[in-house]
Formats: C-alpha cells, sequence, structure tokens
C-alpha cells in the first residue's frame, strides 16, 4: 500500500499494492495497521455502503455533522468517478477547498475523506459500482451537504451539466455561505 499525502492534511488517496499474473490479479484494499502506521489516522471500519450508477449521476455533496461526523475509505469497484471532498474544518488552512480524483476499477486508487468534509462523486461510465467503508454509523438527524454546483467551491466535475443527473434532495442543498454557522 502506498498513501500519498494531497494538499488537503489528513486527505490521503491510496494505491494499493497489486499482485497480478495469468489468474488475474489479488490486491489488499484496506489493512488498518498499515494504514495507521503510514497516515497516524486509526481508521475503524463500522458500516459499509455501496452504489450503482449510470454515467452522469453526481451524488453530494454530503457530510454528517458532529458528533456523527464520518470519515470514509471510497473506492470504485466497477466503471470510474471523479470524487470529490471539500474541507469543512473551521480552523483549517484549506477550509473550503477540495481535492477531486480519479476513481476507477482501473486503478484501484481509493481516496480517504476525513471527518469534517463534505463528499461527493459524479460517475464517467454506465454502471458504476462505488464502495464507501465508514468509521460512524448513519445517522439521519445528522445529515447534511452542500449543492454540488457552489461557486465558491469552484468544482470542475469533468463533465457537461448537461449530462448530469442529480436527484431532488441534492439540487435542494445550500451553499457554503448558508450552512457555514452550522459546521
Amino acid at each position: 500500500m502506498k498513501v500519498e499525502a494531497t494538499h488537503i492534511k489528513d486527505c490521503y488517496v491510496i494505491n494499493p499494492t497489486i499482485f497480478e499474473d495469468d489468474r488475474g490479479y489479488f490486491f489488499e484494499s484496506y489493512n488498518q495497521n498499515k494504514f495507521k502506521e503510514l497516515t497516524g489516522i486509526n481508521f475503524h471500519i463500522v458500516q459499509t455502503n455501496q452504489s450503482l450508477s449510470h454515467r452522469g449521476v453526481l451524488r453530494g455533496l454530503h457530510f454528517q455533522k458532529a458528533p456523527n461526523a464520518q470519515a470514509k475509505l471510497v473506492r470504485v469497484v466497477k466503471g470510474s468517478v471523479i470524487d470529490v471532498c471539500v474541507d469543512l474544518r473551521k480552523g483549517s488552512k484549506t477550509f473550503g477547498e477540495h481535492v477531486a480524483v480519479k476513481l476507477s476499477a482501473d486503478n484501484n486508487k481509493q481516496l480517504f475523506v476525513p471527518k469534517g468534509f463534505a463528499h461527493g462523486f459524479i460517475t464517467l461510465e454506465n454502471d458504476t459500482t462505488f464502495c464507501y467503508q465508514c468509521d460512524d454509523f448513519y445517522n439521519k438527524p445528522s445529515e447534511s451537504g452542500i449543492i454540488f454546483n457552489d461557486p465558491q467551491l469552484k468544482i470542475d466535475w469533468y463533465l457537461n451539466s448537461q449530462e448530469f443527473v442529480v436527484s431532488n434532495k441534492d439540487l435542494e442543498l445550500p451553499t457554503l455561505e448558508q450552512i457555514i454557522d452550522q459546521l
């Protein structure tokens, strides 16, 4: 496992070591001891979620408020996405900044999204299967989010906006400025 630091503290791209032969491949997608050794973060998975989406589906930007904030380790099992996380930690030098990474079944990269971040992705292919491993349970009263096209965030979703398929719930999310006092 190789861990790449991003420009945002505690947000990492994880590249597994892949063993290939004529039968196919094998890799360890997560090892708690190695992850802690390489990042200093003790990430204990308590819930795993999976979604299937067609090309252009945009999910996010979602997060859970404290005390039920979640850290996530996300990856693509089939297909590809542009995965985005936004730093919402008040007092952080990178507050309001984001990381965007292409995750795919071909590159096997993963993104570690720390607590205090909003998270979202857009699918680049039909039948994309996305997996979220979380360190806290889903808690509906803690659920929150930011609108994906908030002009303050300046996120490039890599597809033409006419291709976006966004839920009504996500279309009604507020901007960062509208919820900044609630963080």
